[in-house]
This record gives structure tokens, C-alpha cells and sequence, in this order.
């Protein structure tokens, strides 16, 4: 016999902690599986300024570390868990796990989006020192200094113009020799006196790994074979997100490149109607603003959603 959890939540990072704090104090006692990325994004981030009621900041792992523990103190449950499937016809809806099936009344997918790196091991080595995906979080540690966008589209031109705020020099390298970028876009990097635009070059190492800080990228002129090395004190990647909502297909609506779309804020539809008892929170349906304080009111929006829902049916 399959015991029936009230509520489920899908992801351990900003939203679904929250969500996991709010449905924990309402007594639902919420099950939270991890995922394969525990803790989100933030927990591979350093130093977290950010986040309001921190004044000297906090660093990302201990933030997460700290939510988890108040989600627990409720009442909250965790499961280091991977999803594989899900039935949301069925009543209970039914989650197919790396530990076993599980039903639920309601469910809150707060599976977050990955950000796309390169796959060099340097660069996994410097992720937090000198390497990062969120020019917002970690552009200000960069005042005065040279650094590098990878990237070719929207979001590599946004992380450039934002951190010209705070480098000196901002090098935009892309693999390719035209851009995928706006037009308007790319003519605002291309204007800004601050930003050079670098074509057919890829980087093969990131260089600093001894001293556990960035130190320059080894790059690869991919017409000439040419290997040159660009001397800058951080990497920021700008080749986008990949949400993790693919368990989710055909299920609920998705939008061109994977993200949940909802309707007023966190409820899920499918063909435009809404799902009942299934709620999308954080990144996996921000592609917007994508800041953990922004994640974590949508969890809370998510979770007072599932505590009203499961009062009018009877729980």
C-alpha cells in the first residue's frame, strides 16, 4: 500500500525550501525531493549580498543549509530522489522516483534550471572563483577588473552590458562568426566602449586552477588553430539555462525551451487549462529575473496555493 503525501515538492533550492517552510507550518508535511542538483544553484555560489536580511551577505551553501533546517523544524521531510515520470491524470497524482513510486494530492515543481557550461574541468574547478552564470550575483566582485562573456545570443549581450557596471573590460567571445543575438542587442554591445567583441574563438582551459582563482582563459582560434591566451580575472557563461521540467512534457504546458508556463504566477495548465493541485515555482518557470529572492516568493506563492487548494477538498 502506497501511502498518499498531502504535498511533494520537486526541487531543493531557493523556491522549493520555501515553499517547503510555508507547507510545513501549515501542517502539511511536505515531502521534498532533491533532485540531482540539491540545494540549486546557490549552493555552487559563494558569497550571497543579495538576499535581504543579510547585511554582510551569507554564502550561498549556508543559506541553503539554513532553510533547509527551518523547512525541517516544522516538519518537512527530504529525499535525496531523482524523478523520472509523472502521471498528473491520475488522482493521486503519481511520481515515478529513483526510490520507489510515490502518490500525492498536490505537487510543487520547483526543479529549477541548470545553467549550460562549457564541460571543461577548470572551469568546474573555478565555478564560485572567478567563474559564474549570473552576471547579477557576482558581477560587483569584479570592480575594476578585465573579464570574459561566453556566449553568442540575448543573454550573453545582457551579461555583458550589465557588468560593464563594475569591470574595466568586458571580452565577449563567441564560437561563431556571426551572432544569434537581437539586432538591437547586439548593436548596444558592439557600441559600448568597454566591451570587445571576439569571433571564432572557443576556450579550452581556464587557467588558475592552483590558485584557486580565475587567471586568464586559454583560447582557440577555431579558423587558425592558434592558441592564445586572454589574461582576465573572471568567466561569466551566457549561453542560457536549461530548465528542468523534461519529466513534465505532454503533462503540462511548456513553453519552446522547456520552461513550465503558468498562469497568475504559479498555476500550471495543460492546453491552456489549469491543472488542479499542480503548481510551478522558481526558475523552472522564471526565465526572467532568475534571483533567489524572486525564487523564493514564488514558492511561497506556490505553497499557500496547495494549503488553499487542499483545504477546499476536504484535507
Amino acid at each position: 500500500m502506497i501511502e498518499t503525501r498531502d504535498t511533494v515538492i520537486i526541487g531543493s533550492g531557493c523556491s522549493g525550501l520555501t515553499a517547503a517552510i510555508y507547507a510545513a507550518r501549515a501542517n502539511l508535511k511536505p515531502l521534498v525531493l532533491e533532485g540531482h542538483e540539491p540545494g540549486g544553484q546557490l549552493s555552487i555560489t559563494t558569497l550571497v549580498e543579495n538576499f535581504p536580511g543579510w547585511p554582510e551577505g551569507i554564502q550561498g551553501p549556508e543559506l541553503i543549509d539554513n532553510m533547509k533546517k527551518q523547512a525541517q523544524r516544522f516538519g518537512a521531510e527530504f529525499q535525496v530522489a531523482h524523478l523520472n515520470s509523472v502521471d498528473l491524470n491520475a488522482y493521486p497524482h503519481k511520481l515515478k522516483t529513483s526510490i520507489g513510486e510515490i502518490h500525492t494530492r498536490s505537487l510543487i515543481i520547483a526543479s529549477g534550471a541548470s545553467a549550460r557550461w562549457l564541460g571543461l574541468q577548470s572551469e568546474q574547478a573555478l565555478i564560485g572563483h572567478g567563474v559564474s552564470s549570473c552576471a547579477t550575483c557576482d558581477g560587483f566582485f569584479f570592480r575594476g577588473l578585465e573579464i570574459a562573456v561566453i556566449g553568442g545570443g540575448d543573454s550573453a549581450m545582457e551579461e555583458a552590458l550589465f557588468l560593464t557596471r563594475f569591470a574595466s573590460k568586458v571580452y565577449l567571445l563567441h564560437r561563431r562568426e556571426s551572432f544569434r543575438a537581437s539586432k538591437i542587442m547586439l548593436e548596444r554591445a558592439m557600441a559600448h566602449p568597454n566591451i570587445e567583441l571576439r569571433t571564432n574563438v572557443v576556450v579550452e582551459e581556464v587557467l588558475g586552477v592552483g590558485d584557486n582563482e580565475v587567471k586568464g582563459l586559454l583560447l582557440k582560434d577555431i579558423l587558425t588553430a592558434v592558441k592564445t591566451v586572454l589574461p582576465v580575472s573572471g568567466m561569466f557563461l551566457g549561453i542560457g539555462h536549461e530548465p528542468n521540467a523534461k519529466a513534465f512534457h505532454g503533462q503540462i504546458d511548456l513553453d519552446p525551451e522547456g520552461y513550465v508556463l503558468t498562469k497568475d504566477n504559479v498555476f500550471t495548465t495543460h492546453k491552456g487549462v489549469v491543472v488542479p493541485g499542480v503548481y510551478a515555482c522558481g526558475d523552472v518557470q522564471d526565465r526572467r529575473y532568475r534571483q533567489a529572492i524572486t525564487a523564493a516568493g514564488t514558492g511561497c506563492m506556490a505553497a499557500l496555493e496547495v494549503e488553499k487548494y487542499l483545504e477546499e477538498h476536504g484535507r
